[in-house]
């Protein structure tokens, strides 16, 4: 006989009509030995130890928060073939599938807040190791097929290092400097629970949450958890593109949704691909390829002409952009301030927030600074200073707790004040702006604090 230990009462509307009703959602019950049994039914190379952390967070996915896990389960689908595939090329447990749903609830677009981005949450400085670009138009850490043979590397790689998989995901999460640090202080143990209170905190609920997750999806039915729906991409295939490449106007020409050619290619951030790109794999319907390799010339002419000056004056002066920039590296003395150390270098104080994750004004002496500045004015590069000093036309450093917005093509000063309940005086002084000139891409002060 089969247990049910609560019902969930959920309200399901109907726009259209403006109806509702409310739907019954029965949680079957599952005790603390059973869940053990089912759990070592399904354990192969990685280890699934079972306790009462685990026991929580399998509580979290089977009964308090069952949308999420319904939503997860409608996606399993499209992504894990792409994560099995990667998985068995470097000889790995193909049960590591799971940990993109720990990381990132199988969204490609998702960004944590510190930055990490994509299906395997892939910081920059570790994407690019493993081969995974990102700029202000690209990045890598998005495509499911590029990031999950990065993540089977990654994962390969910090094996290696441990020789056991919980320690492996462990250091997945904190980084192996962590994972050493807290085998060193446990007095050497070599295993996960036995370093588990020197762990980060993140990382102490990293490994129990993935061992849940594991579970839920296996034992979905058992807790009578089903997918409403499922996400499928149309069958495709590739063409190459080595130009700027207007993303909308290409989609307009062979009459197919947007939305459907940026989910066949999560990859593309701004709706464009930038000019300078070599041989960039463009994921179209299938069934599309023969008319695109017919009018290949007009298609791609009419996409390289649409939205470049715009979208390239953006990449240049949204904050925290790197675009067309190099890195160099300061080392905070005493004394420094953001704002003295933006105006050295002739960036924005909102750029040096952005590029270090500084949420305020503090910094400290010795702390390395990641600083993108243009490079050397030359032949090969005067073209990046024509750009941006030729239309940005508003130089007003924006200050911690002053809003701003950027300039909308259409958008009027009329309207910007109206919406910032300012007037256009006021507007026009907090931007040492002469004239009623905006450009779109311009950055306005809208409030003072």
């Amino acid at each position: 006989m089969r247990r049910y230990i609560v019902g969930l009462l959920v309200c399901v509307s109907f726009v259209a009509s403006g109806q509702s009703y409310f739907k019954y959602d029965p949680i079957p019950d599952a005790s603390y030995d059973e869940i053990e049994d089912r759990l070592s039914c399904i354990e192969n190379e990685v280890p699934l130890h079972f306790n009462e952390k685990v026991k929580g967070f399998i509580d979290y996915f089977t009964i308090r928060d069952r949308p999420y896990t319904r939503d997860v389960l409608s996606k399993v689908d499209l992504f894990f073939p792409i994560f099995e595939e990667a998985l068995e090329r470097y000889g790995l447990p193909e049960e590591l599938k799971y940990l993109s749903i720990v990381e990132s609830g199988l969204r490609p677009n998702a960004i944590s807040r510190a930055n990490a981005v994509g299906l395997w949450q892939f910081m920059s400085a570790t994407g690019r190791m493993y081969g995974l670009h990102n700029d202000w138009y690209l990045d890598d850490r998005m495509d499911p097929y590029a990031s999950s043979d990065a993540a089977a590397r990654h994962l390969r790689d910090l094996y290696s290092m441990f020789d056991d998989w919980e320690l492996a995901l462990a250091a997945y999460n904190c980084g192996p400097g962590n994972v050493r640090k807290a085998i060193r202080r446990s007095g050497y143990q070599k295993e996960f629970w036995q370093i588990y209170n020197y762990l980060p905190r993140e990382t102490r609920s990293y490994v129990p949450q993935y061992v849940a997750v594991l579970y839920t999806m296996n034992y979905a039915a058992e807790h009578n958890l089903f997918p409403e729906s499922s996400h499928l991409l149309p069958a495709y295939d590739t063409v190459m593109v080595s130009q700027y490449f207007h993303l909308e106007t290409f989609a307009n020409q062979l009459n197919v949704c947007l939305d459907d050619l940026l989910d066949l290619n999560p990859n593309i951030k701004r709706g464009a691909i930038p000019e300078g790109t070599k041989d960039f794999a463009l994921k179209i319907p299938s069934d599309l390829k023969p008319f695109v390799a017919q009018n290949r010339s007009i298609l791609y002419d009419t996409a390289g002409k649409v939205g470049r000056e715009h979208l390239d004056y953006l990449a240049r002066n949204t904050p925290g952009s790197t675009y067309g920039r190099v890195r160099q590296v300061y080392r905070v003395r005493s004394g420094d301030v953001l704002g003295t150390i933006a105006q050295r270098y002739h960036v924005r104080v909102s750029d040096l927030r952005s590029w270090n994750n500084i949420s305020g004004n503090m910094i400290r002496v010795g702390q390395n600074l990641n600083i993108w500045v243009m490079p050397t004015y030359n032949s090969s590069t005067k073209d990046l200073y024509t750009t941006t000093s030729a239309r940005d036309v508003n130089t007003v450093v924006p200050q911690a707790g002053q809003k701003v917005h950027y300039v909308q093509p259409g958008d009027t000063l009329w309207e910007i004040a109206k919406k910032a309940d300012v007037s256009i005086e006021k507007l026009k002084s907090m931007n040492n702006l002469k004239g009623n000139t905006i450009q779109p891409g311009q950055q306005l002060i809208i409030s003072s604090k």
